[in-house]
């Protein structure tokens, strides 16, 4: 194999690929980046996790057709810290080494048994969906800090078509994020049993998304996505698991008794970020006494003393007192971008739905902290 590639072109590709390498994975074949070095000046990019699999396709120069595994985090490391311009990447079969060269500087890597060496499968074009990827992107962002760490099919992020829309949407048993969005081609592709992907794969794909449009698909085991350029595809085990029936909660939110509030997103977010300081390990939560047009703020605790503030506010209801983890309030309002947002509160210690007139798709729902005592400060 001899290649000239074009570092500006392809560092990207290789950096991406090597995003996925294990780093302490026992066999050879998961360390490696695999190159490809093809009769039509292309150079193809490989590399797998056995679950994450990316495939990316450059412009090169290509003297001698090959195929080369490497170290892939080295490779990587070593492309990088390179001056911008050509490298030559040209294989020693008398030493068993790939030869990196640039100008004066010359590096050797040793190459890895081919017999190690599975070709990754490519993109299933037939029945894929084009979509805009910064919008996917946004949904992903709106959800994902909802999706549990640890717990099975709620590590999970679920897609599925619901009444002429589609959901997106998260749950780890205490918060809930429900982003919902119109695509016809999009919902025929997710059939009745939708599509689960764990939550670290989720993360990988938000790393790999841009402002570009994509073309995704889904196949009987895994989730595809591929550039507009058609160069790069990553794909990603699906979870074939029962997601829990979240309309089982949501439906709380319409019953009559349910108590709703109306406050300004700015100011109720100023105002957990300083109550923020008073919480603790032990209380980690805002109290909310509640009034028709105002509602008192607090937070208290021996070791940082006690915080009260006043927030102008429109409430209905017969809840007097709740409690919420702040900081999980603040994360969860940061995702808004209505001015002014819209609370159902259905018990002091039930579902609570916030959403608000400028976010019409959006819903999240949080679960109060359970009130045991009133706790006073000391000096």
């Amino acid at each position: 194999m001899l290649v000239t590639i074009t570092k500006e072109e392809i560092i990207n590709g290789f950096i991406k690929a090597a995003s996925i390498i294990p780093v302490k994975a026992g066999a050879q074949y998961l360390r490696s980046v695999w190159l490809q070095a093809k009769e039509d000046n292309t150079i193809t990019v490989m590399a797998t996790d056995v679950n994450i699999e990316f495939t990316g396709t450059y412009s090169a120069k290509v003297e001698e057709i090959g195929q080369v595994g490497v170290n892939g985090k080295a490779l990587v490391e070593l492309i990088r810290r390179l001056p911008n311009g050509e490298i030559v990447l040209r294989l020693d079969t008398e030493t068993n080494n790939l030869l990196v060269e640039q100008g004066r500087r010359s590096y050797k890597l040793p190459v890895s048994d081919p017999v190690w060496f599975q070709a990754l499968p490519p993109f299933p074009e037939e029945g894929s969906v084009l979509w805009a990827g910064d919008y996917f992107q946004e949904l992903l962002d709106k959800v994902t800090f909802c999706i549990s760490d640890d717990q099975e099919v709620l590590s999970c992020l679920y897609m599925k078509k619901n009444e002429g829309k589609v959901d997106i949407c998260g749950l780890n048993g205490h918060q809930f994020a429900l982003a919902s969005f119109v695509n016809d081609e999009i919902a025929e592709k997710l059939g009745e049993e939708g599509l689960l992907i764990q939550k670290k794969y989720v993360q990988e794909i938000k790393k790999w998304l841009s402002d570009d449009e994509i073309s995704f698909n889904i196949s009987e085991r895994r989730f595809h996505i591929k550039n507009n350029k058609g160069s790069e595809h990553i794909s990603m085990p699906r979870t074939i698991a029962t997601y829990p029936d979240y309309k089982l909660f949501i439906n709380k939110l319409n019953d009559p008794e349910a108590s709703k509030l109306t406050v300004n997103k700015k100011e109720v977010m100023d105002s957990l970020d300083r109550i923020y300081i008073f919480n603790n390990e032990n209380d980690r939560c805002t109290y909310f006494n509640l009034r028709s047009d105002m509602a008192i703020l607090s937070a208290q605790a021996q070791e940082t003393g006690s915080a009260t503030e006043e927030l102008d506010l429109t409430y209905t209801g017969e809840i007097e007192k709740i409690a919420f983890p702040t900081k999980n309030l603040i994360e969860i309002l940061g995702h808004f971008q209505s001015a002014d947002l819209e609370w159902t509160l259905t018990t002091a210690e039930g579902p609570c739905g916030i959403g608000g007139s400028e976010d019409p798709d959006y819903l999240v729902l949080i679960m109060p902290m359970k009130i045991a005592q009133a706790n006073y400060y000391e000096e």
